[in-house]
């Protein structure tokens, strides 16, 4: 299964390829492919969000109204074990971000406020009904939390999955340099492969652009694997993803004095097994810089609650996919008490 996607103690530029396409293989003798996977092979509803267009999948029906939100450079497929477990009580949600899946490339950059305001396009031009319940995973916490502080007035909850630690300077200051310094290493890896995605050259690379692109994953028919492998030979998603790397040190969007999220239902779910591809004598760093981020984002809502989440990695929708069923559905009666009340 995908370990975290910037994980800190992997060279950058190898974690890169093991994003390349989505859902990693959890074993050496995967089972055969999931043929019911092939719906991300296609886009499902391009929604027109003002001259460009969003890829956008739905399932489900009735209230409440939840919309996913993806980590770091994944897209829609990353919730291909939660969405059909919420379908069966609500209307569920999944995207791609610009630049990412089916959905078109976005104005530069790609940091949080220009997603909070693709995403609040998206949902306003699909007439989505709100407000609704926003989860979000990793990176996807931040524009989440970015969308709670820019249209407050469209949530009714929120879940976040993991959100990362962002204060990794001052647990472990030697390490946040050589990660520094393994984005910008990173960032110039994805330029030559973004040039060669320019000059077509990705189909069939040059053996210095070989790495670019992995090979197909066994979990995958041949017909996503291909599909998967079209996105990436686009320069759209080179362009896309060097500015999301750019803009975002990805783990640093530390957490604002002056977030406030008012009585907003937020609930955070922290997995117990988020670091252990980490080495040891770096996990308590690790550990303590999650801590705090959470902590500061837990304060930031008067009815907010952390649900520790066991036998998972920091991909909690794929390993421990009922847990985050459960916290919807807690957030959705929490969100409804609420709204009651008023």
């Amino acid at each position: 299964m995908l370990s975290r996607l910037i994980c800190r103690v992997v060279p950058f530029a190898a974690s890169l390829l093991v994003s390349m396409n989505g859902v990693a293989a959890e074993s050496a003798s995967p089972p055969s492919p999931d043929v019911s996977l092939d719906v991300y092979a296609k886009p499902a509803r391009l929604v027109d969000i003002g001259g460009r267009k969003l890829n956008l999948r739905c399932a489900g029906h009735g209230s409440p109204t939840v919309m996913l939100e993806a980590g770091a450079t994944s897209d829609s497929i990353t919730w291909y074990k939660l969405q059909p477990l919420v379908a069966k009580f609500a209307t569920v949600c999944a995207y791609d971000r610009a630049g990412f899946g089916f959905s078109d490339e976005g104005p530069m950059p790609r940091d949080l406020d220009a997603e909070a305001g693709d995403l609040h396009a998206l949902i306003h031009a699909a007439a989505m009904k709100t407000p609704l319940l926003l989860v979000g995973h990793s990176r996807g916490t931040n524009i989440a939390r970015r969308y709670a502080d820019k249209y407050a007035a469209d949530l009714s909850a929120l879940v976040l999955l993991d959100p990362p630690g962002q204060h990794l300077q001052e647990f472990s200051p030697a390490f946040a340099k050589q990660e520094t310094e393994e984005r910008i290493a990173g960032i110039a890896a994805m330029k030559k492969c973004e040039t060669g995605a320019e000059k077509g050259q990705l189909e069939n690379p040059p053996a210095e652009l070989s790495r670019c692109l992995r090979g197909p994953n066994p979990e995958y028919t041949a017909t996503l694997n291909e599909a998967q492998h079209a996105i990436k030979l686009r320069p759209a998603f080179w362009h896309t993803l060097i500015s999301v790397f750019e803009t975002n040190s990805l783990y640093d969007e530390q957490v604002s004095p002056k977030e406030n999220h008012g009585a907003l239902p937020l609930l955070v779910l922290t997995p117990d097994s988020a670091f252990t591809d980490v080495p040891p004598q770096m996990r308590k760093a690790f550990e303590d810089e999650r801590e705090k981020t959470q902590k500061l984002i837990l304060a930031t809502s008067s009815r907010s609650e952390r649900i520790l989440v066991a036998h998972s990695s920091h991909d909690v929708q794929f390993d421990q996919p009922d847990a985050v069923v459960d916290a919807v559905r807690k957030a959705a009666k929490l969100a409804g008490d609420s709204a009651k009340k008023k």
